[in-house]
């Protein structure tokens, strides 16, 4: 059986303000498409991916921005938070973890500590290792981002 991930829907309480910071993030929008005054369904697709997210009224009743650790893939992290910069979104600063692959801190915040042998520290990874260097945004209800920079994928994807 294949399954394939298509959509994935985030909790946002203002849809017009979570619409226009998708468009500024350079997200393609699909559908916009109102029924009734309960639902409005706004589909868009990143650049790149097959997966897309959902966001509207009557889409969910998870709480807004409780969405956390959504990845983004990019060849060249750098010239990623200089396009995000450029576009006004505030990013965090590129960081890497001592330890190689992040398996903590999916959130904005400063987090510098998160378990044993595990600590994000700022700039690129010093080999600039693929799946070694990140950086995090947030959209405006606080659903949380992370780019990371793969350059070689690791064998079966």
């Amino acid at each position: 059986m294949n399954l394939k991930l298509e959509m994935i829907v985030l909790p946002v309480s203002d849809v017009d303000r979570a619409k226009a910071f998708y468009e500024q993030l350079g997200f393609r929008l699909d559908v916009d498409y109102t029924a009734t005054d309960d639902f409005r369904a706004v589909h868009f697709t990143p650049p790149g991916s097959e997966c897309s997210i959902l966001l509207g009224e009557g889409m969910t009743t998870a709480t807004p921005g409780t969405t956390q650790g959504l990845y983004l893939i990019v060849s060249d992290i750098a010239e990623a938070h200089a396009e995000l910069t450029a576009r006004g979104i505030e990013v965090s600063d590129v960081f890497h973890d001592a330890g190689g692959l992040l398996h903590h801190g999916h959130d904005a915040g400063d987090v510098t500590h998160d378990g044993e042998g595990q600590q994000r520290l700022s700039g690129l990874h010093p080999e600039r290792a693929s799946y070694g260097c990140y950086l995090t945004f947030s959209d405006p209800d606080g659903n949380g981002w992370v780019l990371q920079e793969v350059k070689t994928r690791l064998p079966g994807r």
